[in-house]
Parts: C-alpha cells; structure tokens; sequence
C-alpha cells in the first residue's frame, strides 16, 4: 500500500506520478486545444513532436531516479494527451482529491488506476460534480493551501477557468485544521502572456521560506501582496510577464534544496543557485508548448 503524505511543496520527495508523452494524439485541431498557448504553436505549425516530448520526459524520470524517488507513469491510452498528470488529482496529507477536470480528459485519472489501487478506498476523496479544480490550482503549503481560482461571472466563457469557489469552499471543509487561502487569477482564451492557467503558472513556493512570483498573473493587486509579505521581499523571484509564458514558475522541487528546472531559465537558474540551491537542469523546451512544465506533469505522493 502506498501511505500518501503530502505537507507541502518542497519536503523530500519519495514517490511521484510522472505523465507520459506516449501516443499523444499528434498535433490537435484549433477548437480541440484547452488553452491559448496551444493554439498558437498549432497555427504557426510549432506544436511539439511527440519523440521530443518523450525524450524530455525520459530525462526528468531520469533525473528523479537520481535522487531515489519512486516514479510511476500512466498506462497509455492510444491518441490521447497524458502529459499534465498535476491535473487530475492532487494529495494533501494522506488523501488523494479526484479533481473534476475539462470532461475531454476524463479518461486520465482510469489510466493511473494501478496506482489509486494501491491507496486505502477511504483516503481517495471524489469532489461534488460542481467542484470544478484543478491541481496545478492547488498548492499545500504546511498550515496553508493556497488555491487559485477565478470567479468573474463569464467563468463558463473561459476554457482557461480551472478552479471555482465551490472547489476553494470544499477544501476547507475537507482540511478544516488548514487555512485555505484563495487568489483570483487573470484569465484569457486568445492572449497566453495574459493568462495564468493555473496558480503554478505564475507563483511556486520553493525551499523553506522563498517563492517564485509573477504579479501580472494575480487580478487583485492586494493578494499579490499578501504572497510578497508572507514570504518576505527579499525571498521572493519576481518573473517578467516573458519568464511566465515560458512558464518560469513551474519548476518542481525533489527537495528543499534541490529542483528541477528548465535549462533556458537562465536568470532563475542563477539565482536558485547564489541562494543554495542545486539546480537540476533539464530540456522542457517542447512540453511548455502546452502551457504546462514541470510542476504540470508531477504529481507528489508521498513527501517525507
């Protein structure tokens, strides 16, 4: 049996569900895309090759094995997207939360069954239907969560709207010893330097004090600055709106001294390091085509 404990972000990593670029399903038309960066790779014929995919992939389960961590992947189901395994399910503590995602990606959560099948049936929580969430939405941060979401009136008009207040409301009735603490995220169907498709895409807590963070990804100025106080200035990296659309945020970290970043994040890789850090670094170059990096395709199970 696999004992789920998941605290936070940054404990020692032990075991993880890494998601698999295997039969992807080639490049999608325009209407079947879930985001806009997506869309904008699919018209300038820029959209990633699935062999490239799979060889990034490779390098991040083989970077994980490095530090002794216990990697499972989906089954592959055939011409299906399988990447962003973040999405379907998130632990907090000793339960996995199913998360009720677009329904064209249903199928993903049945393709790591011999994992669920390994956790005891009360620890898997199944939300009500109108609890829309996601778990790049979702970050356990030891007494807190954090929980991005969106709640404009035109939510059902955004394909990029992940996380509803039903969802923010029903985790703190699940965690009620933690405080859920909720940020509106600036949402956008056509302009993805404008859109924050999930929380990880423009804030990560890293180490045991620091954060990466993006400003223009928040609607409101004053929850930005409830993160920049809560961390303190002084540990906090602050992203241009360029570093966030190639998803600078979404590093993953082994540890709280280790994470894995993409190779070109150049200016982050640097300040991870002249603040003790090791930095893992990988080519993720292709993968964030689709608006998701590494955060998206791992999902922690067990933290020590």
């Amino acid at each position: 049996m696999l004992k789920l404990n998941i605290k936070n972000e940054t404990s020692r990593l032990r075991a993880v569900v890494l998601g698999t670029a295997e039969s992807n399903g080639g490049v999608p038309k325009v209407e079947d895309c879930y985001d806009p960066k997506s869309v904008q790779h699919v018209i300038a014929g820029t959209y990633p090759k699935e062999e490239d995919m799979i060889s990034e992939m490779d390098t991040v389960e083989a970077v994980l094995k490095k530090y002794n961590v216990e990697v499972f992947r989906p089954k592959v189901i055939e011409n299906y997207n399988q990447i962003f395994s973040r999405d379907i399910a998130f632990v907090i503590d000793d339960k996995l939360v199913k998360a009720n995602i677009l329904p064209d990606r249903d199928q993903e959560i049945d393709a790591i069954n011999h994992v669920i099948s390994k956790i005891k049936p009360e620890n898997i929580i199944k939300l009500p239907e109108e609890c829309h969430v996601e778990g790049g939405d979702v970050m356990p941060w030891n007494d807190y969560i954090f929980v991005g979401t969106y709640s404009g009136e035109d939510y059902a008009d955004h394909i990029t709207a992940r996380t509803n207040i039903d969802a923010v409301i029903a985790l703190q009735e699940l965690f009620p010893d933690k405080t859920v603490k909720s940020f509106e995220l600036r949402k956008d169907n056509t302009d993805p330097k404008d859109n924050a498709l999930h929380l990880d895409c423009c804030f990560q807590p890293i180490g045991k004090d620091k954060a990466i963070l993006h400003k223009n990804g928040f609607l409101v100025e004053k929850e930005y600055e409830w993160l920049l106080n809560f961390f303190g200035k002084e540990n906090v990296f602050e992203i241009t709106k360029e570093e966030m659309y190639n998803m600078n945020s979404n590093v993953f970290s082994i540890s709280e001294n280790v994470i894995i970043s993409e190779k070109n994040f150049t200016r982050l890789n640097s300040w991870l390091r002249e603040n003790g850090f090791t930095v893992e670094e990988v080519p993720y170059a292709e993968i964030a085509k689709q608006e998701g990096l590494l955060r998206c395709s791992t999902m922690p199970l067990i933290r020590d």
